[in-house]
Formats: C-alpha cells, structure tokens, sequence
C-alpha cells in the first residue's frame, strides 16, 4: 500500500487546480427547505453530518496525496467548528460560468467541486459536490480561509449567503491549504451543541483508514488536544473494534488482505471472536457504510465460499450437522476499506454502496486468498471450523426453541395473550402499542388511552436481562412471550417485520431509577432480538411526568429533577409552588395520564436511533452483560455526575 501524502505527492503536484476545475450543475435554493433530502434529518446525526461532509473534503486532499496533515478544532462553546489541512487550497481565481471566485462557487452553489473531472481526484468521498455548499447553507456563520500562491484569503457567509467579498489578506503567506470554520444555524437544528466524543470518534477511524495520514483534535470543551496516527491502519482498528466489543479472537493473528486494480483497491483485515454475533465495519474511500452495500456482500460472499471450499476439501462436516452461511459468519469481526473512482452511494448521507462491480471485485479476491490462508494455517483453520460446528449445533437448538413462540406469534386476536388490551383499529397505520410497567399503570393506562387507536400490554416486574440470558430462557420467559405475540414479528430467524400489528412501539415506565431501569432492560432486548423495529424506526420512549408543580392557577409538569429547577427558577418570586412527586405512573388519574403522556397532541416520545453501532454495543455490553467490573468502572468514571446511584448485577 503507498502512503497518501508521501509517494504519490510528487506525481501529483505537477497537475493544475484552477477555477476551470470547478464544474457547476444547479443552485442552491432547496437546502434550506429541505436539509433532510442533504444531511438526513437535523437531529444530532444531521448536526454532526456537517463535520463530516467538511473533514471529507479535507480527508479526499489526503487520499489523492495532496495533504499530510488534517486539523479540527471544536471551539469552547462546542457550536462552532473549525476544520484545515495543508492540502492544495480551494481555487479562489474567477470561474467562467459562474463569474465569481470558485471559493464562493464552491461554498454556494450545489454541484460545484472539483470531484467531478477525473483528473483531479482519483478518488474521493465527496463526489456529490453538495457537501461544503450545503454546510454553508445550514450555517449561521462560516468562514472560509484559503492559503495558495503565497498568499492568503478569506471570506464569510451567512446561511448560505455572502456576507463580504472575498479578501486578500496582507502579507505573505507560507504554504497551502483551506480551513473552513462554521456555526450550525439554530433554526434549521433543535440542538446546536456538538458531542465531542462522537468528533473524537470518527477522528480515529479516519487516522486507522488512511496510513501517514495525521489528524489532530483541538477539544476546547474538554480542554484536551490529541493526535492520531497509526502505522498498522486497519490492522490496529480491528485490534480496537474487537477489544471494546469484548470479544476475544480464537486464533493469534488476523487474516488481512489489500488488492489494487485500475486505480481501485481494498483493505480488508477479520478474525473469528468467541461473540455469538457478526460485526462488519465498512468504508468507502474513508466515509462509513453503517448500510453496508455491494462491498459487504462482495466479503460476505467470499467468505463463505472461501470457508466451505476448504471444508468440503477436508471432509470436515460432521454427519446430521447443516452448516449455514450464519453459521460461517458467527463471531467473525471485519474491517473493511475499500477505495473506488465513482463510489455510488445510496443518497447524499452516504450510508450504502451500490456500485455492482465491487462486490464481483471483493469476492473474487477475497475467496482464494482465504482459502490459500486456511491451507497454510490448517491448525488456525481447523479451530476456525469447529466454532462453526459449534454455532451450527447451537442454532438449531435455538431454532427448535424458538419454534415455540414463534407459534404464537399469529396476528389472529385468539392468539394474542390475554392481558393486552388491544386497540380497535384493524391495519397498523397510526396504532400504536404501549408496554406499560406492572398492572397498576396498566390500568390506568387503559383507562386514560383512546382505544381506537391505542393498545396496552402491562408487563409484570423487571423483564428478563436478555444481554445475559441463553436464547432457551428468553423463549420461555412469559413476559417476553407476550411482548412478541403482541408485537406480531416473531422472534430471531423467525421475525418478519411485515406481520408488525402496530406502527410505534412505546416504552412506558415510571420517571423514576426503576422505571429507567425496566427501559433498559427492554431497549437491550429490542436491540439484540428486534433491531429491525429500531432501524425501521417504529421504537419509542414515551416521557412521563416525575413532578407536577402548580404555581398560581398554573400547572406544570417535569419529566425530571433537573426539568424542576428550571420551572422554578423561571417563576421564581410568584406564588409560592405546590410540588407532587410521582411514585408511579399507577397513582396517576387516567385523565392526567392522558393529557402528560398519552395524548399524541401534548405528548412527549423519543423516538430509539442507533447512531453509532460499535459505541452503542459496547455501552450494552459493559451495563448489561455478565461482566461486573465493567459496570463498575462505568459507575465510578461517572460517581461525580450522580446524586445516587443504584447498581443492578
């Protein structure tokens, strides 16, 4: 693999980047009306898609050999952003069509870059063009700082807009490079405040991704700076990924492997681990993948041709033993890189590859070279097989298991369990059921629903740990029987998200440290069992009332203590308060329930997202699992933030 940066900078340098670089196809008008169509929504996936978009710019300078060093910097309020690199600077010469300097093209024009003629980025993450002009457009505030032909300019926008001209500033200048700073604009964002782990985070897989690439982070928040630089590349994150999943390799070395061809190649490095799930991290030209797309199927592919090759070669299938592609896949922790001229992303938030060939292209690849490595290494090999029995052997079991509930799981009314009051609407558009925490809430609960579109399914005490549990115990708890019989998908290899009887699922539990508790326990076992509710986004979390707080002829109702405060402090100096605390949602009046937490109108609900899947396992892990200590550690790295703290082993 060259180095990016080093050996592929003198054979670029000599090629021109001028305004005649910049092609234009459209303006710039929708962004603002639409910034989901852009970003993917304004949440806070939306919010720190726009550092992204703007370190890609920065990282395809890097790839293409133009740069060596990326900066970020997140300022002290933690809503503004500042990104450079040393690159080749943005062209700030007049461009042709549109007559103004391509800096300002660049930043206010959708479909302006240089991304579009081959000659300039053999490859790159940003080839929409929309990426910085789109930022800007969803910005309050950006500056724009460019240092090329010894001298050095800047101009700054406002929601897209020009705000000045652009500046030369005085004085020479020594090298090149572009750094953008930005303020997310607090009327297209709820929230503008960056999360600086989530930066930190994707600063890291940038600097495993692209070798003699050095990213440094500025965290004024925090007041930290830190750099990032790896040798080892993919090597080293696989090492990383597989330590904080807990999940420990059952062979000594990785199998890795790297193919180049037509200016395309790939990086791909796994081990089999002693999890009981699959784990696949993949990247084009440095953007994540959380969609997989033709790359993940091009591995997986391989994988299990390569692994049943070597299995049929060695007569290695016990007799009654029927090995699935799960099977073969079970425990596997993968990275992927993979770096191609015209990557066709599944739109602008680059979440799935489509491009046909790659998969072709990896699997050709990927299958002989692992089978050559499974020869080579026959006692790795042989291990490698027997934990694939094993798996098969286990998913049976399982399956026979499962079988029994998935029975159960009829949309017919007579098997639905009887402790659900199901609602009278027939299809599943606007229905919606509400698992509600013990039978005194579950009454009142009913009371206060309206039933033609609301159905209510009380569980009884804390539900079953299902992070710690084998699949036979959680088939057979019966409060996780009726949980799926209700849900109507089955359960495992069972479920199918077409027989879903309800459009939102919502966890209703007490405001209180039990109520958080039973919350977590079920998001674990939606998580690990029924992902597809939170992908396909039909997972909520309803928020009820911890206090009501009457002040004068006023009512006012806090979901916590820290909403309380607040309350007080803004109607400070009236009357005196009179505050209610709630000990559950069951000594609510069916009326008050409806009017707090029930009634879609007043009603607050957070709708479950997984943002990050390796940080969001590991969380998972470490408060749910068998390990103790982790939780511990989890506790006293936060003792300072609490007030109280409850521990559940």
């Amino acid at each position: 693999m060259t180095t990016p940066g080093k050996n592929m900078a003198a054979a670029t340098k000599k090629k021109s980047y001028k305004s005649e670089n910049i092609t234009v196809l459209e303006g710039l008008e929708p962004v603002r009306k639409r910034p989901g169509m852009y970003i993917g929504g304004v949440g806070m996936a939306g919010l720190h898609h726009l550092v992204w978009e703007i370190m890609d710019n920065s990282v395809d300078e890097a790839m293409n050999g133009h740069a060596s060093e990326i900066n970020v910097h997140l300022h002290k309020t933690a809503m503004t952003v500042s990104v450079s690199d040393n690159g080749r600077g943005i062209p700030v010469d007049k461009h042709a069509k549109t007559k103004k300097s391509a800096l300002e093209t660049v930043l206010t024009v959708l479909h302006a870059g240089g991304k579009f003629e081959g000659d300039n980025y053999k490859t790159a993450g940003g080839l929409h063009g929309v990426g910085a002009s789109v930022v800007n457009a969803l910005s309050k505030s950006l500056i724009a700082v460019v240092k090329r032909d010894g001298a050095q300019y800047r101009m700054e926008f406002s929601k897209g807009q020009p705000k000045t001209k652009l500046q030369k500033l005085k004085g020479a200048v020594r090298g090149t490079g572009t750094t953008i700073t930005f303020t997310p604009d607090p009327t297209i964002f709820p929230k503008t405040v960056f999360n600086p782990a989530t930066i930190r985070s994707r600063i890291e897989i940038i600097s495993f991704l692209h070798r003699g690439v050095k990213v440094n982070f500025q965290d004024d928040v925090n007041g930290v700076k830190e750099s990032f630089h790896h040798e080892n590349g993919v090597v080293d994150f696989l090492t990383k990924v597989s330590k904080e999943r807990s999940a420990s390799s059952i062979h000594d070395a990785p199998f890795s492997h790297t193919a180049a061809k037509d200016d395309e190649r790939f990086e791909l490095v796994l081990h089999w681990t002693d999890s009981t799930d699959e784990h696949v991290r993949s990247y084009v030209n440095g953007i994540p993948t959380g969609s997989g797309g033709t790359h993940e199927n091009g591995f997986r592919s391989g994988l299990v041709k390569a692994v049943r090759n070597y299995i049929d070669m060695h007569n290695l299938t016990p007799r009654g033993v029927k090995i699935s592609h799960d099977d073969i896949r079970e425990g596997i922790v993968a990275i992927i890189s993979v770096f191609i001229k015209e990557p066709q992303f599944q739109g602008q938030t680059k979440d799935r590859l489509n491009n046909p060939h790659v998969t072709s292209m990896i699997d050709g690849e990927l299958r002989p070279a692992l089978e050559q490595w499974m020869n080579e290494n026959r006692s790795v090999a042989d291990g490698i097989v027997a934990r694939i029995i094993a798996a098969a052997r286990a998913r049976a079991a399982s399956r026979a298991a499962s079988a029994s509930i998935s029975r159960k799981v009829s949309g017919k009314k007579s098997m639905l369990p009887g402790k659900l009051s199901d609602c009278m609407a027939s299809g599943r558009d606007r229905s919606e059921l509400f698992i509600v925490e013990g039978d005194s809430a579950g009454g009142s609960a009913k009371q206060g629903r309206d039933r033609n579109f609301q159905a209510i399914l009380p569980l009884r005490g804390k539900v079953l740990n299902t992070e710690s549990a084998a699949m036979k115990k959680i088939v057979e708890n019966r409060e996780i029987q009726d949980l799926v019989a209700s849900i109507g998908c089955g359960l495992g290899t069972s479920f199918n998200i077409g027989g879903l009887r309800y459009q939102k699922i919502i966890l209703l539990a007490d405001a209180d440290s039990d109520g958080h508790h039973i919350t977590t326990l079920l998001l674990t076992f939606f998580y690990r069992h029924m992902p597809q509710l939170i992908s396909n986004g039909h997972l909520y979390i309803a928020v009820p009332p911890l206090f009501r707080i009457n002040i004068g002829k006023e009512t006012h109702w806090a979901a916590d203590e820290e909403a309380r405060a607040r309350i007080l402090e803004q109607h400070s100096g009236r009357a005196n308060p009179e505050i209610t605390r709630f000990k559950g949602l069951g000594e609510m009046m069916p009326k008050v329930l409806w009017e707090t937490t029930l009634n879609p109108e007043t009603r607050r609900l957070v709708q479950v997202e997984v943002d990050d899947q390796l940080e969001t396992d590991r969380i998972i892990g470490d408060l749910m699992g068998k390990d103790a200590s982790a939780r511990y550690r989890f506790i006293m790295e936060r003792a300072e933030d609490a007030d109280a703290i409850e521990i559940d082993v």
